[in-house]
């Protein structure tokens, strides 16, 4: 629901009020009491994204934050096993030759 600005213009008074939009405009100044009261058009309130909580990725695609987790986890060394350490059988020792 908006917030109306409104503005008396028997005594000068300026309020806001909470209503919804379907809501007829309110004629009467709760200050004087007088019908004189004219509903103002203001810019809002607006939206704002303020902290570190809100990201453009956060309202993306289940497939595509599937991927995102993913990458995140190569990328910061997730699993511990090498590519060539899971074909060899995870030792890496074990498919060199010792020498002797």
């Amino acid at each position: 629901m908006p917030t109306y600005e409104y503005h008396c213009t028997a005594c000068q008074h300026r309020w806001d009020e909470f209503q919804p939009i379907t809501a007829k405009p309110s004629r009467k100044c709760p200050n004087c009491r007088k019908a004189k009261a004219k509903r103002l058009i203001s810019a809002g309130g607006g939206l704002l994204f303020k902290g570190s909580g809100f990201y453009l990725t956060d309202y993306r695609s289940h497939a595509y934050q599937k991927a995102a987790e993913a990458d995140a986890k190569s990328a910061s060394g997730g699993d511990s096993k090498t590519a060539s350490d899971a074909k060899s059988g995870g030792d890496s020792k074990s498919s060199t030759k010792s020498s002797k």
